[in-house]
């Protein structure tokens, strides 16, 4: 019978696998059933997918918020906001250069840079409370609503589905459902083989949720956006990480703080959430340029996540 740092490891591994499993699932459900009622690749993008793909981070934040700590949680959304820039946009351009869609630019990207604005405005005192968590989920519904109101007015055409009455729906549904699970399954291993692993180290649990929860939390996003870049689909890959940022603030954050409060320290509003703004402004300013992310950008991107990751280090 495992135990100690073995099992520790093995959870670890285990819930990463899993949370990429579940989000694979949740992806694969969630996409086709989107394109299916005529959403378009960019929306289906910075919607659905990104917010199949920011589950991870829900899970993770809300399991580790009552079960550890809200540095956990905390932790795993401003981790994973700045390796969805730096090294899932940054992998997915050095894969191939990517095109920056009119679309995303001027509808989703202001609400990524609004989410991150409000972050640090709302934490400025040190604590996100309910009432901070609720105004977070009240503008991410007035973001669903504005990004309704854009599909119903123009809508992408209508996918052909020949086989929809052969159950395509209800497998798709059951994807959906089935990932869910896993990413609960996943969540609970992930969360307690890091915390187990590196609390026996000394190490903090913010650090662990900046960094090895981060990392894993992001994994869905990874594979979305390089697969997409693999696939010439790149208004599919940026819009993933796109939404997936805007989602982990307002619809995790706001979920945790409505549960409990949300303690940021002062080291923390000094370093992180700064270095998070950074490197929201860095993209939108490389997207803003030419409209499209270069392989050397994408260089400099990953790059500029490795160097945050090494000043992390204790």
């Amino acid at each position: 019978m495992l135990s100690g740092m073995p099992l520790s490891i093995l959870l670890l591994a285990g819930g990463i696998v899993a949370l990429y499993g579940g989000a694979e699932l949740l992806v694969a459900g969630a996409g086709r059933l989107a394109l299916g009622i005529g959403l378009r690749a960019a929306t289906v993008g910075v919607t659905v997918v990104a917010f199949a793909t920011t589950a991870p981070e829900l899970f993770v934040a809300t399991v580790g918020a009552l079960d550890v700590s809200t540095d956990v949680g905390l932790g795993a959304v401003v981790g994973s906001n700045i390796a969805n820039i730096g090294l899932v946009l940054g992998t997915a351009a050095i894969i191939k250069p990517l095109s920056i869609s009119e679309i995303v630019m001027r509808r989703h990207v202001p609400f990524m840079v609004l989410a991150a604005i409000l972050l640090i405005a709302m934490g400025a005192n040190g604590t996100i409370g309910r009432l901070e968590g609720a105004v977070f989920l009240l503008v991410l519904a007035g973001f669903t609503g504005y990004l309704l109101y854009y599909v119903n007015a123009d809508p992408a055409p209508m996918v052909d589905a020949p086989d929809a009455d052969d159950g395509i729906a209800g497998r798709d549904v059951a994807l959906v459902i089935g990932g869910l699970l896993v990413l609960v399954l996943g969540s609970r291993w992930l969360i307690t083989g890091a915390t187990d692993l590196l609390s026996s180290l000394g190490v903090s649990q913010l650090f662990i949720g900046l960094t090895v929860l981060a990392l894993g939390t992001s994994l869905p996003e990874l594979a979305a956006s390089v697969v997409g870049a693999l696939r010439g689909e790149t208004a599919f890959a940026v819009g993933n990480v796109v939404g997936s940022n805007i989602y982990n603030v307002l619809a995790v954050l706001g979920v945790v703080a409505l549960i409990t409060p949300i303690e940021i320290t002062a080291s923390t509003l000094r370093f992180e959430l700064p270095i998070m703004i950074v490197f929201t402004v860095l993209l939108v300013g490389l997207m803003g340029y030419g409209r499209r992310l270069t392989r050397l950008d994408g260089v400099g991107l990953v790059v500029g996540y490795a160097a945050f990751v090494y000043l992390l280090l204790p």
